[in-house]
């Protein structure tokens, strides 16, 4: 018996719909997932860099006798003769000592993934382009003025990201390490603890935020917390 039957040679119109169905359902499925993964991997980058950051301060405080302010930058500059500008008024300037006294070879360990950085080209030869302008993600906090040192609390934070964007002092990005903050204490320790939804503040425990002071604070009443926010990308 003849078969006259043709076989099919592609889908009809319902097959295709019913297959791009199945291809949607399943893309937002797998899309919260892929999310989720992406901010992880960002946030264990920064906690990563900001670890490098820390045992290059120790470094730095052992030459120098604390973390980088403006009498260390005068103090670099004649150590070392480098033309680089060391003092300033952003966490680009004050990190930039720590490229100019040659404990950091390299940009990369400044970057953490914010709504103002941009990934460095690891270029410094001058102070135009040594950590330029969205180069550095974290925040560095320093003693009103001064850089702090590791006589004191070893909880103290030094460095913080990431920052929301545009800068208020104190606040987070909640969307970029869902909803954590990665904090590097003077104890070199890192570690990712939770931002508050409604205040966007960076909570360190016992219901203490990040820049509260007082007797049952890591600060304690003889220190002045400030964040000192980086140079954002042009």
């Amino acid at each position: 018996m003849k078969m006259n039957q043709r076989m099919r040679s592609g889908f009809t119109l319902v097959e295709l719909l019913v297959v791009i169905v199945i291809i949607a359902a399943l893309a937002g499925l797998t899309a919260p997932m892929v999310i989720r993964q992406r901010k992880k991997a960002d946030q264990t980058e920064a906690v990563n860099n900001a670890r490098q950051i820390g045992l290059a301060m120790f470094e730095f405080e052992t030459a120098y006798g604390s973390f980088p302010d403006s009498t260390t930058a005068t103090q670099v500059t004649e150590n070392t003769g480098s033309q680089l500008t060391l003092g300033g008024t952003t966490a680009n300037d004050y990190f930039r000592q720590l490229i100019a006294a040659e404990i950091s070879s390299s940009e990369a360990m400044f970057y953490a993934k914010t709504a103002f950085s941009k990934k460095p080209d690891n270029v410094f030869n001058t102070s135009e382009n040594a950590l330029a302008p969205g180069e550095v993600g974290f925040g560095y906090i320093m003693n009103s003025n001064l850089g702090f040192s590791t006589a004191g609390n070893p909880a103290r934070p030094i460095v913080v990201a990431p920052l929301a964007f545009p800068f208020q002092t104190g606040q987070f990005d909640l969307e970029l390490y869902d909803a954590k903050a990665v904090v590097l204490r003077i104890d070199n320790s890192v570690q990712s603890i939770p931002i508050l939804r409604q205040s966007k503040l960076a909570q360190l425990g016992g219901g203490k935020n990040l820049l509260q002071t007082g007797d049952d604070t890591v600060w304690g009443t003889d220190a002045t917390p400030q964040i000192v926010n980086p140079q954002a990308k042009q």
